[in-house]
């Protein structure tokens, strides 16, 4: 045999050896992904299922550190104001209607802004203001100057709420209390965390 033969035949079976590792190695990794995400998704659905039992039997929450007043029946709970280390504020709680009847959500939650408004429904016209550091921080955008908000939420039905989020840039560490402006709502003092 010559040398030439050799190799290629060497760099054949190498080829063949590769193709092989790689194919088995990607069914492999297929079949390993299914079952957890069977187990996820049943798992998920019995998470839902306790959370529905707890949220039946009960409604409020175990903090809360605002609630303000809105327009037709409309309520907004603060359930929590979190730091993040990214230097990040997370608003998060519950928008109720407590009216009779659905209820429309203002547009003018999303603010004035052009920039936001143009991408639709949000809460975009959230503002804290810390009287301390005489200092009003807005709600974050992303690159495509869409708000960092709960978004697409155009009416809430009789006896309905919804959680919903905000994103701020975090006042300093010393800022411990700041009050929370939601337009068409009367604003509320928090706390942070």
């Amino acid at each position: 045999m010559s040398v030439r033969y050799v190799t290629k035949a060497r760099r054949g079976m190498f080829a063949v050896v590769i193709a092989t590792g790689l194919a088995l190695g990607a069914g492999g990794c297929g079949s390993e992904d299914k079952p957890p995400q069977q187990k996820s998704s049943a798992s998920s659905k019995a998470s839902k299922a306790s959370e529905s039992d707890k949220g039946a039997q009960t409604e409020e929450p175990a903090e809360v550190l605002a609630v303000l007043k809105g327009q037709q029946g409309l309520e907004f709970t603060v359930q929590s104001a979190e730091r993040d280390a990214g230097g990040f504020l997370t608003v998060s709680g519950k928008l109720s209607n407590t009216s009779d009847a659905t209820q429309v959500i203002p547009a003018r939650l999303a603010g004035d802004e052009t920039e936001i408004v143009k991408h639709g429904d949000s809460f975009g016209g959230a503002t804290l203001v810390d009287s301390v550091g005489k200092k009003r921080y807005y709600v974050l955008r992303d690159t495509d100057g869409r708000p960092l908000t709960t978004t697409g939420l155009s009416s809430l039905g009789k006896g309905r709420s919804t959680n919903v989020f905000m994103q701020f840039p975090a006042p300093p560490a010393g800022t411990t209390e700041v009050t929370f402006q939601l337009p068409t709502f009367r604003p509320g003092t928090i706390k942070l965390s």
